[in-house]
């Protein structure tokens, strides 16, 4: 049916669609069993999506004390081109930054995050990050400006429609180790790309404004420290966790599925992939090697305080055979 709800495979949940076949015999002769797993693939549009065509922007001000007696701020701008995006997608990021202290920045972070909700008697999270770029501090008294980009790895799509129980969310988070500061722009990842119209130049990405911010120092911080002139440069990036070549499934969209099996020679072609995480099963040609991701944890700050597992609960088995353990080594 057409609310058949995508197929997904994760930690603590997942939405299976198999096909059962029985042959009942007569009595007291034994019924012969089969069935067969397959995988549906609702498409998300994401042009169904208002505004999904819009730039994404948020920006935070955070006023800090350095060396006892100074106190200083840092004004932290984030813009993504767009509100939503498919596999192979680069998400184009722009970040702001201006410190307004006499104290040199920790490095900055883009990263992607995963937010999968289950709904049992309780919510349980399980949130990951995807992708993770790093880029260098910013001196005292500078503006700068950051530009990079994060591929979209295989991943499921924002909204598993027909699934009640489980809930997928994509974040991009930039954030500054010291002063710790941090913004987070939620997206979409589905499998209809959006259609870009022109921009006006008015509405285009690389002239929209930053943050009105007063051009002087506040009074107290004045009288302190004395007006020092902004410098704008522009931020190195230091690390990125997509080193590797990625490969993708260019047939994740029904619009654009190819079918080469004459050029490969492959019966099989295309091959049944898995990529990294809690993922559906998708298509892809040629030999497809999902990209690990091996970034530490950076969860939203909504989530931070929440408590959710990591890994799935022990057995039943595993359970009692540690209050066994526990008790021998009591004795």
């Amino acid at each position: 049916p057409a609310s058949a709800p995508t197929s997904f495979e994760g930690p603590f949940g997942k939405v299976l669609h198999q096909v059962k076949a029985v042959i009942d015999t007569p009595r007291f002769s034994k019924d012969y069993k089969c069935n067969k797993i397959f995988y549906i693939l609702c498409p998300l549009n994401l042009n169904d999506i208002p505004d999904i065509e819009q730039p994404n922007t948020m920006s935070i001000t955070k006023k800090f004390n350095y060396k006892l007696v100074k106190s200083g701020n840092i004004i932290l701008t984030a813009t993504s081109d767009l509100k939503g995006y498919i596999v192979g997608q680069a998400i184009q990021l722009r970040t702001d930054i201006e410190n307004k202290s006499g104290r040199d920045t920790g490095a900055v972070v883009a990263s992607l995050l995963q937010k999968v909700a289950y709904k049992s008697k309780r919510w349980i999270y399980d949130l990951r990050t995807i992708a993770e770029v790093e880029g260098s501090g910013v001196k005292a008294w500078k503006h700068a400006e950051w530009k990079e980009q994060i591929l979209v790895p295989a991943l499921p799509q924002s909204i598993l429609q027909g699934c009640s129980l489980i809930h997928i969310d994509y974040y991009i988070q930039v954030s500054i180790k010291s002063p710790e500061v941090s913004v987070t722009l939620p997206i979409y990842i589905g499998n209809i790309a959006v259609n870009r119209v022109p921009l006006s130049p008015s509405r285009s990405i690389q002239h929209i404004p930053s943050a009105v911010v007063p051009s002087a120092p506040p009074e107290e911080e004045e009288a302190a420290s004395g007006y020092h002139p902004m410098d704008n440069i522009s931020i190195p990036t230091k690390s990125h966790s997509q080193q590797q070549p990625f490969s993708y499934a260019p047939g994740l969209s029904f619009q654009e599925i190819r079918v080469d099996s004459e050029q490969t020679g492959s019966p099989n072609h295309p091959t049944l992939c898995l990529s990294t995480g809690a993922t559906v099963p998708y298509y892809a040609e040629g030999n497809v090697v999902p990209v690990p991701t091996a970034s530490s944890l950076i969860l939203p700050p909504e989530y931070s305080t929440w408590g959710y597992p990591y890994e799935a609960p022990p057995s039943y088995e595993q359970s009692c055979s540690s209050a066994n353990s526990s008790i021998s080594n009591g004795n």
